[in-house]
């Protein structure tokens, strides 16, 4: 089960919910579109810009027959203009789900410990859950199967990677993440990261040298080196992460017929080389179509407890 009402990291599912997840996700997909979530309402609160997040998660509860309402910093001010703990207070007696794209990881876990309704994460400066989904959907699609796969990721040990790794150690796919040390993943994700991996029979690594993470693998993942937020760490990035970039090179070192994917925005010129995301190994555009499935499957699982089981 489920730890708790909230999806907020991706610790907080099991391997089993994901599957489900990824079930529905399949269905929807296919078109499967019921208005299952007639008369549901959630608040998007919105503490960076989005394209792909607010898009997916807005068009996804409309056709499943629900409806949003959008708020951003300045309208809402959480831990500012008013404490994050009121404010999942007052809108647990408006809307049936709060879902919140912060800076800071901690305000997604308050939200979650005082609002009465289901709280999601869209981003925050730890986690990226609903990506995670995205992304070992469309694994699943392009290979066929995920346990037994081996992913690559190449670079920043970031909220992406974060729940990334969390998401295919649970399932039983193997993650390498080659990364600077001082940019590697936290203890914490990592410890929970090996956890999972030992369960499934997976094998998870962190190491330093991107040829020998991409070697045999079956999907190279990277993300940017400069994040929203990081823009004064612009140029200490860019010299650390030297050597790093993905480039058409380092996937022939890879696996025959590798997959190629990022969650978007890229930088090309900066952690991929120009070019690669119209390679015919890029997933890149089916893994943003694919956050309006997972989005659609991640509403019902939180919005319809009584059909977690499946």
């Amino acid at each position: 089960m489920m730890h708790g009402k909230d999806l907020v990291s991706m610790a907080d599912l099991e391997p089993e919910q994901i599957r489900e997840i990824l079930r529905r996700a399949v269905a929807f997909k296919r078109g499967e579109t019921a208005p299952v979530l007639a008369g549901k309402s959630a608040a998007l609160i919105l503490e960076k810009p989005s394209l792909r997040t607010r898009v997916s998660f807005e068009l996804a509860i409309r056709q499943l027959g629900g409806f949003t309402v959008s708020l951003d910093q300045a309208e809402v001010g959480l831990g500012t203009r008013e404490p994050v703990a009121d404010v999942a207070r007052v809108l647990s007696r408006y809307v049936d789900l709060i879902a919140a794209r912060t800076h800071a990881h901690g305000t997604l876990v308050e939200l979650a410990r005082h609002a009465t309704v289901p709280v999601l994460n869209l981003l925050s400066d730890r986690e990226h859950p609903c990506q995670a989904l995205a992304d070992v959907l469309t694994v699943q699609e392009k290979l066929g199967k995920l346990e037994g796969a081996i992913v690559a990721y190449v670079g920043d040990g970031n909220n992406v990677a974060a729940s990334l790794a969390l998401a295919c150690a649970a399932l039983g796919v193997s993650f390498r993440i080659a990364s600077p040390p001082s940019h590697q993943l936290s203890l914490g994700v990592a410890s929970a990261t090996q956890e999972r991996a030992q369960r499934s029979g997976a094998a998870f690594q962190q190491m330093k040298d991107p040829q020998q993470a991409v070697r045999d693998a079956h999907v190279v993942y990277t993300d940017v080196w400069v994040s929203m937020g990081q823009e004064g760490e612009k140029a200490q990035r860019l010299k650390t992460f030297q050597g790093y970039q993905v480039t058409a090179a380092l996937l022939e070192k890879a696996r025959p017929g590798v997959l190629f994917m990022h969650p978007l925005p890229a930088h090309p010129g900066e952690e991929i080389e120009p070019g690669l995301l119209d390679l015919p190994a890029s997933a890149v555009f089916d893994q943003a179509e694919n956050r309006l499935h997972v989005q659609k499957a991640v509403l019902t699982y939180l919005l319809s407890p009584a059909s977690r089981e499946g």
